[in-house]
């Protein structure tokens, strides 16, 4: 893994309430193509597989469909892995497996109840990920699945919901969660974030809940890269941040007060994970 201190050195400062142009996640991708050594690329791979898996599931609904930007593959291979796992009943070993395997067994999911075709995906997604070899990757997907857990869980305790129904996997955290009913479900002497979530579940106003959770997974970014600020986690961190600056940059008070409505609503409803706490 290399070290990149032109690179890092020569990108923006930037922070939650950014003011200053800074690159998109597509122009600093064309940038660091010619710099990033093969092992990293591979390491960032991680990032932009979760548009691959959106998109995935996307096209399995609609063959028509738009697809998100600042994926790993094309069109072509898109519909390549779909088909071989479909039509031939073959992983494709170029793809990772978990997504030929999604990808086989839709037809035959999609209509069952308690299926959600995103959140199917995006479980699968998180565990692949956490088995990134890089550690500070990683434990970002870890970090944000327990985050994940934690928020959805509290959010359904608070409006008196049966909690157990919209966790996401099982892991510790999970298991924790699902056996305890202590208002921090007993997860604050190990996970000393966890006071900082419960603070965030207790805000009102919607759009500042959002920025408050953006802020949480940005201070963890930074806590991670302090000292380590040229290395290819480094360059992961900076993606990460960009995603979420563009992400507010398209979402303004009055909508971001209708996502959070939406989020409450599905809660409601399903049995699923919120979409806008799906890192």
């Amino acid at each position: 893994m290399g070290n990149y201190y032109c690179l890092m050195a020569g990108l923006p400062d930037i922070s939650l309430n950014n003011t200053e142009k800074v690159p998109t996640i597509a122009e600093l991708r064309d940038e660091i193509e010619i710099v990033l050594s093969d092992s990293d690329k591979k390491l960032l791979f991680y990032f932009f597989l979760k548009n691959d898996c959106q998109n995935i599931v996307k096209l399995l609904n609609n063959p028509d469909a738009t697809l998100l930007p600042n994926g790993n593959y094309t069109l072509e291979q898109y519909r390549d892995l779909i088909t071989s796992a479909q039509e031939m009943n073959f992983n494709v070993h170029r793809y990772p497996s978990f997504m030929s395997i999604y990808a086989r067994e839709y037809p035959n999911n999609k209509g069952k109840a308690g299926f959600f075709a995103e959140d199917a995906m995006m479980l699968e997604y998180y565990k692949y990920a956490m088995g990134c070899p890089n550690k500070m990757i990683a434990d970002w997907y870890e970090f944000n699945f327990n985050v994940t857990n934690i928020l959805t869980a509290m959010i359904a305790r608070k409006n008196e919901w049966n909690v157990g129904d919209y966790l996401l996997g099982d892991n510790e955290v999970t298991e924790t969660i699902r056996m305890n009913s202590a208002k921090d479900f007993s997860l604050s002497k190990e996970y000393d974030y966890v006071a900082d979530l419960m603070k965030v579940v207790d805000e009102t106003d919607p759009v500042l809940k959002e920025k408050k959770i953006d802020a949480f997974r940005w201070a963890w970014l930074d806590e991670r890269t302090f000292f380590d600020t040229f290395s290819i986690g480094a360059v992961f961190a900076y993606f990460c941040k960009l995603e979420m600056l563009e992400r507010w940059e398209h979402l303004n008070e009055e909508e971001g007060k209708a996502v959070f409505e939406q989020i409450i609503e599905n809660l409601r409803g399903e049995a699923q994970v919120p979409a806008e706490f799906k890192r």
